[in-house]
């Protein structure tokens, strides 16, 4: 059973940075593209971004491009989502999810793995 534990949320304020951690268990961490979602109290959980097993391609949404940045450690089995610029609309509970294959998506239905979310705030 695939495991995914996310790290590094807080509370900051409106142009601050955090960045998070989501740690797998399980082989072939690079066989599968890795993704962040988030929701936001009384919203649908949305597309963050996304990153392929091999670490070559990254996708954003409109709403985070130029401010986030995602990356992964394929010998540490981790992906971090490096928030900077932070606004208090990305306040949201962020989740990191592992997909079926080694592409990435921006649909959550592709991907098979959630972790349990980490609470991050911005204050104005």
């Amino acid at each position: 059973q695939v495991q995914l534990v996310e790290s590094g949320g807080g509370s900051v304020q409106a142009g601050g940075s955090l960045r998070l951690s989501c740690a797998a268990s399980g082989r072939t961490f690079s066989s599968y593209g890795m993704g962040w979602f988030r929701q936001a109290p009384g919203k649908e959980r949305e597309f963050v971004t996304a990153i392929t097993g091999n670490g070559g391609s990254t996708y954003y949404a409109d709403s985070v491009k130029g401010r986030f940045t995602i990356s992964r450690d394929n010998a540490k089995s981790t992906v971090y989502l490096q928030m900077n610029s932070l606004k208090p609309e990305d306040t949201a509970v962020y989740y990191c999810a592992r997909g079926r294959v080694p592409g990435a998506f921006t649909w959550s239905s592709a991907y098979a793995y959630w972790g349990q979310g980490t609470q991050v705030t911005v204050s104005s």
